[in-house]
């Protein structure tokens, strides 16, 4: 039985150039098209799949009709190949923030609801420690940010761990856990109601974040569970601040966390309803790739973010 390849040797029989066929063939599917696409004529584009093929030993793809369809294997090498432009890229950004001078770069996902309370403060204080860092802020649903950290796009996401993401490639820590409320515009017809009820909110229209989310289908979940069965005229949205703007001229409702309500009723552009909702959503987590070592810049912010939380755990008892 031959000797199994160790990773190195593999990695040295796949050059630069199969990895980028394989990445844009995985694109589209035509073999034609990615040796255009990489200035190469297509029988050399061939020669380096069959390389490819033989280095691994095995099919990469089948040839059908029309185009090329990647085999399990090639799935596997594809994503391989993916990540590893992300991760030339990410190295190519931080070289040229070298050289301008900064030290590093830093991609923060975040939930909007982590904004008030975590990534705000923690950023004005990594900011100050950590002048000549560029960063840069994606904010969206956890769903969404979870699937650009898998993908590398960002270095760390401040979130809730959903169904789809398993714990084997995530490294999660709780930070926040926080109530949701419903909010909306000053003078709605539903702050002057008495005994507010959580039936009174089928009549609204809404603005939700997509299907996938936690607060979605949590606040789905609490609906059946009070027995109300009714289909709800929703808006959806992952943006904050398209929310809020939906908000301000409708008799829209929406869904925030307790923080970000107060944010916005501070700046008197929404009011939280006087309603207790049965909805529990996980804890906003720190979520990292288990498998990927962190830039100096990401544990430099994570160090902030723990000593954020603990200063505020300790001036409230918690």
């Amino acid at each position: 039985m031959p000797k199994a390849l160790t990773d190195a040797a593999l990695l040295m029989r796949l050059r630069t150039r199969q990895l980028l066929l394989l990445e844009a063939l995985g694109r589209g599917g035509q073999l034609g098209r990615a040796a255009a696409e990489l200035g190469m004529s297509q029988p050399a584009a061939t020669k380096l799949l069959q390389q490819a093929e033989e280095a691994v030993g095995a099919a990469l793809f089948t040839r059908l009709a029309r185009g090329m369809q990647p085999t399990p294997t090639g799935e596997v090498l594809i994503r391989f190949a993916r990540q590893a432009l992300v991760d030339f890229r990410f190295a190519r950004e931080q070289l040229a923030a070298l050289r301008s001078g900064l030290r590093g770069r830093l991609r923060l996902g975040s939930v909007p609801g982590a904004l008030p309370e975590l990534l705000a403060p923690a950023l004005h204080a990594y900011r100050r420690k950590h002048p000549r860092v560029a960063v840069s802020v994606l904010v969206e649903t956890s769903d969404r940010m979870l699937d650009l950290l898998e993908r590398g796009e960002v270095d760390l996401v401040l979130g809730r761990p959903t169904e789809a993401h398993h714990d084997e490639e995530l490294q999660v820590v709780p930070l926040l856990a926080e109530p949701q409320v419903v909010v909306v515009r000053a003078g709605h017809p539903l702050l002057e109601k008495d005994d507010l009820a959580l039936a009174d909110l089928m009549r609204c229209p809404w603005v939700l974040q997509p299907p996938g989310s936690p607060q979605r289908s949590r606040f789905e979940a609490a609906l059946r569970e009070a027995g109300l069965h009714g289909r709800l005229d929703i808006t959806e949205t992952a943006s904050t601040v398209a929310a809020t703007v939906l908000l301000e001229g409708s008799d829209m409702a929406a869904i925030m966390p307790a923080s970000l309500a107060s944010h916005y009723a501070r700046l008197g552009v929404l009011q939280v309803l006087p309603l207790a909702l049965p909805l529990r959503v996980p804890p906003i987590h720190l979520v990292v790739r288990r498998h990927r070592e962190l830039s100096p810049a990401a544990h430099g912010f994570i160090e902030v973010l723990r000593q954020h939380v603990e200063v505020e755990a300790h001036a409230t008892g918690a």
